[in-house]
């Protein structure tokens, strides 16, 4: 297991958002270090602003956007069949068909590696549910995994 993995995997079942006016102060943080105010809502979407928290706190290198396909920019290019527990892996999200991966400006979801069953990736990240959890996507959502150094 990775230290990524490990220091995210701490924050599972952790139900952060806050409804109404009521901001969670982690996740505006964790906004914060993607360029966005302190005072920003938790409603917004912030699986990257959670993995950008998790990368900062280990000194790792990260995307510093909100955005989830800035992910496709960050570490080493690490091919599907060749993932690892705690690689970033970032996924197409949204109905109909999505562009590719060449397509930073678009919409996604970014998270860690946490294994496989059958054609699901099971990714740990927030922003799943409102929360920090392990999850299942379909992995023909894959758009790209990268390893951290």
């Amino acid at each position: 297991m990775s230290d990524l993995y490990a220091r995210a995997s701490r924050f599972i079942g952790i139900a952060l958002e806050r409804p109404g006016n009521a901001d969670h102060p982690l996740i505006q943080w964790w906004l914060s270090l993607c360029g966005l105010g302190l005072d920003q809502h938790d409603e917004v979407a912030w699986c990257s602003a959670f993995v950008n928290g998790m990368a900062w706190d280990l000194r790792l290198e990260r995307s510093k956007s909100a955005a989830a396909r800035s992910w496709l920019g960050v570490g080493r290019v690490v091919p599907l069949e060749a993932l690892q527990v705690g690689d970033v892996v970032i996924i197409k999200r949204g109905e109909g068909k999505q562009p590719g991966p060449e397509v930073i400006a678009a919409q996604g979801h970014v998270a860690l590696y946490a294994g496989r069953e059958g054609k699901q990736l099971l990714l740990l990240g927030g922003n799943q549910g409102n929360q920090v959890s392990v999850a299942p996507f379909d992995a023909g959502r894959f758009l790209g995994g990268r390893r951290l150094a």
